[in-house]
């Protein structure tokens, strides 16, 4: 954890006499964050915010400055961006959109939107001419895979409900070419996510940037945008070795020359690798009991509030702040550490070494500034949710 959320979990530890459970953001941290991002992408690439990764005021703030916009995946994310960062450009993205979303993206003027079927390209264009007044679209595409190896969570690749099928293009354009209301920007990708591998996504930002110049000359148009999407991994296994952004975006301007690409802008649309690393869930331990042979720290709080363990499948990085005063009731032992709900999915890490544990310290989560609290079943049991604490 940095110097200044120890400094304030040590703080408050001394002077909490209820168990404790809490959201800490470090927003100094998240804006170093953002700036170092915003300085390795090279010329002609854009910066957007995924805003499902983490929707709250205090992040989107912070991230102002340093980013070129904003992206929403339904109304209600368009509505809170629209009121939150007004005058920033927004994309709308994601399937299933309604006909008042669309309608809703068009009254905002937002910058395009992510057209992810036939139907919903035919709706927009009739929405926009009761509206006499032009959209601005990029096409959403599902392609296959070559030679590019996948992750663990593939959004596209291989038969999923998201873009249009190649085979579905030729009718896109066409519906685009005889409307007067559509504009055609360019097209967007997002095949996986969880990408942990530098070479992997430049071979996917090379099949992308081929695919679209092949599109060009097929069908006799022309674009200046591609939405090469996001899917930049954070490492919950291996803390010290996230996707390498500055490796990468050093070595993406050759790939950008290879594919004699400079006249389009790259736009990328991250969410969790830009805000995971600010945040954290702490737990106090509220009871350490020995069943069937494994030990089991259950903490206030749980996966009702921290949903990425259960959701990711994974142990999740954590450390203990300990209270001095306390003797350890277990030493150098393997634990599982739970949460309060009735039901033995509630588990953030299992069978994880703890040099010293004991009731009444706490539990420290580290990456849990995204996809976290926003994805959580929040109302099971009707525990009280955790404060929230930002640091400025």
């Amino acid at each position: 954890m940095t110097p200044s959320v120890y400094h304030t979990l040590s703080t408050l530890q001394q002077s909490r006499t209820e168990p404790f459970c809490a959201y800490v953001y470090d927003l100094p941290a998240l804006h170093q964050h953002i700036s170092a991002m915003r300085a390795a992408l090279p010329a002609g690439c854009e910066l957007f915010y995924a805003a499902k990764a983490n929707p709250e005021q205090p992040i989107l703030h912070t991230l102002l400055d340093q980013v070129d916009g904003f992206e929403a995946a339904s109304g209600g994310e368009l509505s809170w961006l629209h009121e939150q960062v007004p005058g920033k450009p927004l994309i709308f993205g994601g399937p299933g959109k309604l006909t008042s979303e669309l309608a809703q993206a068009l009254e905002y003027d937002i910058d395009v939107i992510h057209v992810e079927s036939i139907s919903e390209l035919q709706r927009l264009d009739s929405l926009a001419q009761q509206a006499g007044k032009p959209v601005r679209v990029l096409l959403r595409m599902n392609i296959a895979l070559e030679g590019i190896s996948g992750t663990r969570l593939m959004m596209g690749g291989k038969p999923t409900p998201f873009g249009l099928d190649s085979s579905e293009l030729s009718h896109a354009i066409s519906l685009v070419k005889a409307s007067s209301w559509l504009k055609l920007r360019g097209f967007h990708f997002h095949l996986m996510s969880h990408q942990l591998d530098v070479d992997n996504h430049l071979a996917l930002m090379r099949l992308y940037l081929n695919q679209v110049k092949e599109w060009c000359t097929q069908y006799d148009i022309e674009v200046d945008l591609v939405n090469v999407g996001g899917g930049i991994g954070i490492n919950y296994q291996q803390p010290d070795n996230h996707f390498d952004w500055s490796a990468f975006c050093a070595r993406l301007p050759q790939v950008i020359d290879e594919c004699d690409a400079k006249a389009l802008t790259l736009r990328f649309e991250c969410g969790r690798f830009i805000t995971a690393a600010c945040g954290y869930y702490v737990m106090e331990v509220l009871d350490i009991k020995k069943n069937l042979g494994e030990w089991f720290a259950i903490g206030r709080g749980g996966t009702h509030h921290f949903r990425t363990p259960a959701a990711q499948s994974h142990n999740h990085p954590f450390s203990v702040l300990r209270r001095e005063h306390l003797p350890a009731q277990i030493e150098n032992e393997p634990v599982t550490l739970v949460g309060q709900l009735c039901t033995p999915k509630d588990v953030l890490a299992r069978q994880q070494p703890v040099a010293a544990l004991a009731s009444g310290d706490w539990l420290v989560f580290s990456l849990a500034g995204a996809y976290a609290w926003n994805i959580s079943h929040q109302h099971f049991l009707m525990h009280s949710p955790p404060e929230v604490i930002w640091l400025r």
